[in-house]
């Protein structure tokens, strides 16, 4: 059987892949797996969810698993993923949990687990859990069974940390954030504005169908023309759950999370905080941050695909900046997974400190042409090992040489092969890309 766990979390079509008997057995397993360390307490489990539809009747399910194990809920409501981490330690809980998709579409929906302090899972504690799904475990009764209550201060709790980790108030910067009515749509503005920014909101009006629909960061076309057409200094986009966000300049172009990440390491190097010198970032960054770090003196650290790969190596190497090329960016001094309000709260902080406009700080690192197809597949295993997709890729290595480079995954959360090629010229990275891809899709 394939295993239950992606690169982030569990995720399928919600009521059909992920039904709630799965969800309720997932978090009772969760409950007992991660609180079997402690036995001097009852579990405390911190629940959070984003807009979507299904996140109601899962949430409902996931309660009733954390409580059927004797865990107590603290239930946040619809807040971004790196809130519901942060509250698990500010409530000092055993465990959390986010229900959310990110930036899937509507119909799909997830479950992101977060162990006492907020922190992601390594593959071994999800084995178990996975594990303990099919066990038969005692179940606690009477005054054992576990409660539920709200915690209606969640949002202010989560501004005023996010407030404490901005170094500059950002009075004077007209910011265009694009919620993609999603997990951030109350939090974002509202942070923002508290930090000092003038704030239009967009796509911030979540209906429960609406999240990620043509919106947010990877669909940041509406809100490039919206910063030209309300004169902004920048714009924000974040995605579903707003771990994430990518940025636009005052001209419309585009900011990814390379770019975000090569500002916000030279400013971390400036204030000594850059620990060793060092950058994380997964093997799909650009080869521009490679050149724009080195030339600044800066070492960069890869990694597999996947922010939780980039958090095991901040973690165990105690560097203070990582993050991907998606806009996952990880301030570990902050936060214990990737931010999308923290990373902007930090960009525009290093805007207001500079007086520099987001173009002027961006230009630090020059994109090499990137071109990224997501191939759908109906068996991602038999492209892993076909001969004929190994022997196309060292065919369209050898044409690029040294000025370029190709990259194929698999998605941890999609039924989809990733065919990445960095080259000199877009049109010669495209030209590339598409026969790669058709190559996968043949095999498949």
């Amino acid at each position: 059987m394939a295993r239950l766990f992606g690169t982030d979390g569990v995720r399928g079509l919600a009521n059909a892949e992920l039904t709630p008997e799965l969800a309720l057995a997932l978090a009772a397993s969760a409950a007992r797996v991660l609180a079997a360390h402690d036995r001097s307490h009852r579990p405390v489990a911190v629940v959070g969810r984003d807009p979507r539809a299904s996140g109601e009747m899962l949430e409902a399910a996931v309660v009733a698993g954390l409580t059927s194990a004797g865990a107590d809920v603290r239930r946040v409501g619809v807040l971004p993923t790196p809130a519901v981490a942060y509250l698990v330690g500010a409530l000092d809980a055993d465990l959390g949990v986010m229900i959310s998709a990110s930036h899937n579409p509507m119909p799909d929906n997830g479950i992101k687990l977060f162990a006492a302090g907020g922190h992601k899972l390594p593959d071994g504690i999800e084995d178990e859990i996975e594990a303990g799904l099919s066990a038969d475990a005692v179940r606690p009764t009477g005054a054992g069974v576990g409660r539920v209550t709200d915690v209606e201060d969640a949002l202010d709790r989560y501004a005023a940390h996010l407030l404490d980790a901005t170094p500059h108030p950002l009075a004077g910067l007209k910011v265009v954030v694009d919620c993609a009515n999603g997990a951030s749509s109350a939090a974002a503005p509202e942070v923002y504005r508290r930090a000092g920014a003038e704030v239009v909101a967009l796509h911030a009006d979540p209906d429960g169908i609406n999240i990620n629909e043509h919106c947010g960061s990877n669909h940041p076309a509406k809100l490039r023309e919206a910063v030209v057409a309300h004169g902004a200094d920048l714009g924000i986009a974040h995605d579903g759950d707003a771990d994430r966000c990518v940025a636009v300049d005052s001209a419309g172009e585009l900011v990814d999370g390379d770019q975000i990440m090569a500002v916000l390491a030279l400013a971390l190097a400036e204030s000594g905080e850059l620990t060793k010198d060092t950058l994380v970032a997964t093997v799909m960054s650009n080869l521009g941050l490679h050149l724009a770090m080195k030339a600044h003196g800066i070492h960069v650290v890869t990694t597999a695909v996947g922010d939780r790969y980039v958090l095991e190596e901040l973690r165990a190497s105690g560097f203070a900046l990582g993050g991907e090329q998606s806009g996952h960016v990880v301030l570990p001094a902050h936060a214990t997974t990737g931010d999308g309000l923290l990373t902007a709260l930090r960009l525009m902080s290093r805007m207001a400190e500079t007086g520099k406009s987001l173009a002027d700080l961006a230009a630090v690192m020059n994109r090499l042409p990137q071109v990224l197809v997501n191939v759908p597949v109906a068996d991602k295993a038999a492209v892993a090992g076909s001969a004929e997709v190994r022997d196309a890729v060292d065919a369209v290595e050898a044409e690029l040489g040294e000025e370029g480079r190709v990259l194929l995954r698999p998605s941890g959360t999609e039924q989809l092969v990733r065919v990445m090629v960095e080259a000199p010229a877009q049109s010669t990275a495209q030209a590339a890309a598409d026969r790669l891809a058709g190559v996968v899709s043949a095999v498949s």
